[in-house]
């Protein structure tokens, strides 16, 4: 399949997601589509597989207008998209995942079964995957969920898929697996586009790359042509420049408050040490898959570990319970606030009062008068913007939400502070209170762990940067030594070989 895209547009209301980008992508060719949070891949990529319509512009495929693309005439082209996010239903088996929406009838009535199983059997085998089709999806482990996704694009007659951070949750071998179907299905003419941060990868795999930064096309070419730091560059662009914050140095370099040694959870990371001091804001970053959620959860009690210690001023939590260590001092404002942090059906004020009620509250009774005081002082100090504290939690906005999130664990006067994605999904507005309100826990001696995938918020508070990759530790910056260009290329791996 020869595909062109030219001139796309797309906006959101006042934001606009595509601005005149184009694509081309050639017959029996792995296409590399690289840009950073936001920069329009998702975007195009989905107008491409008929999920949006573009504003204007047009896309060809073989020559041919098919500029007003719906999923199933995609489908019908022969374009199969694999999207980052697992589109598998865990209460079916895995055959019947491979063929939803395209099951196989007898007489219009009848479910061919049998023939739908082999038919799975076969193209599982094809993949060397030892599957059994008819295991419920929800029984596999999260790479084998991803190489579901894979078969099922692969199930049917396709010209084009589109991967989206496919390596995500697979193995080395399983990469390596993956590369050799890519480059089997280039020898049968098959094309794919493949979204990746990992550069590495991009180069093993890919023949041609296309860039795009905030939403405009930046550069297309070879990657014979170029190396990691050139692709590093263009996809962060050396133009961008960032404010910083005036910190004042809280820092105590005597007092270590936490100290994680060595490390490990399964497959998501493993053998990560390093310090935190009275004071400081330690920012740990990467891209999607690197470890960071799962190391962040450990930090907390939330999930297990399996090797290695935390220490708490000299004691030992890594086998506590999320009471016990909320108890020893740690409070944690996870990500996704709506999955993990707010309870929909309840008020401002029990959203903001939950962590001390689970953790301080010593009496039998709940006083009303307290809880108001407790929230009129938080309110001072976060600046939440409400004229009730009775309203449900929802009818704030998402930075006033994620206020009273900050709220509810600030009323712990913990030592340390856990940050998982602190400003995901608020305004810019809301996001620069939240900055003052992270250095100022630091000014007051707190110790802050801040998990991001924002460089620009990393510059803006964090005294030291830990970049992470595939689950380990790849690189430390003090704040003299961070730089985009340079925390991009640790965290892309490019500083490491391909195996």
């Amino acid at each position: 399949m020869h595909l062109e895209m030219k001139n796309i547009y797309k906006s959101f209301d006042a934001v606009k997601a595509v601005q005149d980008v184009s694509l081309s992508v050639g017959d029996a060719e792995i296409h590399g589509l690289l840009g950073e949070n936001g920069a329009g891949k998702s975007t195009l990529m989905n107008i491409l597989g008929g999920i949006l319509r573009q504003d204007s512009g047009q896309v060809l495929i073989d020559g041919e207008d098919h500029s007003h693309l719906t999923p199933v005439r995609a489908s019908h082209l022969g374009i199969r998209f694999i999207h980052q996010e697992l589109n598998l239903i865990n209460d079916l088996r895995v055959y019947e995942n491979l063929f939803l929406h395209n099951e196989l009838v007898a007489g219009g009535l009848f479910l061919k079964k049998k023939e739908m199983i082999e038919r799975s059997r076969e193209i599982l085998e094809k993949l060397e995957l030892d599957i059994d089709p008819t295991v419920y999806v929800r029984d596999l482990d999260t790479s084998r969920k991803q190489l579901i996704e894979i078969a099922r694009a692969l199930l049917f007659e396709c010209r084009l898929i589109i991967m989206d951070e496919p390596t995500t949750a697979l193995t080395n071998e399983e990469i390596e697996k993956l590369f050799e179907i890519m480059r089997g299905l280039k020898a049968d003419g098959i094309s794919c586009i493949y979204i990746s941060h990992k550069m590495p990868e991009l180069f093993d795999v890919c023949d041609r790359y296309t860039v795009l930064r905030d939403g405009k096309f930046v550069a297309t070419g070879n990657f014979a042509d170029i190396d990691e730091q050139q692709a590093t560059e263009m996809l962060v662009g050396r133009s961008l420049v960032h404010e910083t914050v005036e910190k004042s140095n809280a820092v105590n370099e005597n007092e270590i408050v936490m100290a994680v040694e060595e490390l490990s959870c399964g497959d998501y990371f493993r053998n990560v040490s390093f310090s935190l001091r009275k004071g400081e804001i330690v920012a740990v970053t990467g891209l999607f898959g690197d470890g960071r959620g799962e190391l962040s959860e450990c930090l907390f009690g939330a999930r297990d570990v399996t090797g290695g210690k935390i220490k708490l001023k000299g004691k030992e939590i890594q086998s506590a319970s999320i009471l016990q260590v909320m108890k020893s001092g740690v409070s944690m404002v996870p990500r996704n606030r709506k999955e993990r942090s707010i309870l929909k059906d309840l008020s401002i004020m029990d959203n903001l009062s939950m962590a001390y009620f689970t953790s301080k509250h010593k009496k039998l009774y709940i006083s009303r008068r307290e809880e108001r005081q407790r929230f009129e002082e938080n309110k001072r100090i976060t600046n939440i913007k409400t004229d009730n504290p009775d309203n449900r939690i929802t009818s704030l906005s998402g930075g006033n939400q994620q206020k009273v999130v900050f709220s509810r664990w600030f009323g712990l006067d913990s030592e340390v502070y856990i940050l998982d994605n602190p400003t995901q999904g608020i305004d810019v507005g809301a996001k620069f209170e939240i900055y003052e309100l992270i250095t100022n826990l630091a000014e007051e001696g707190k110790s802050v762990i801040v998990f991001s995938s924002e460089y620009s918020e990393i510059e803006r508070i964090a005294d030291r940067c830990l970049v992470m990759y595939k689950g380990e530790l790849n690189k430390e910056f003090s704040r003299e030594e961070m730089n985009e260009v340079d925390v991009m290329y640790y965290a892309t791996g490019s500083n490491k070989k391909v195996s």
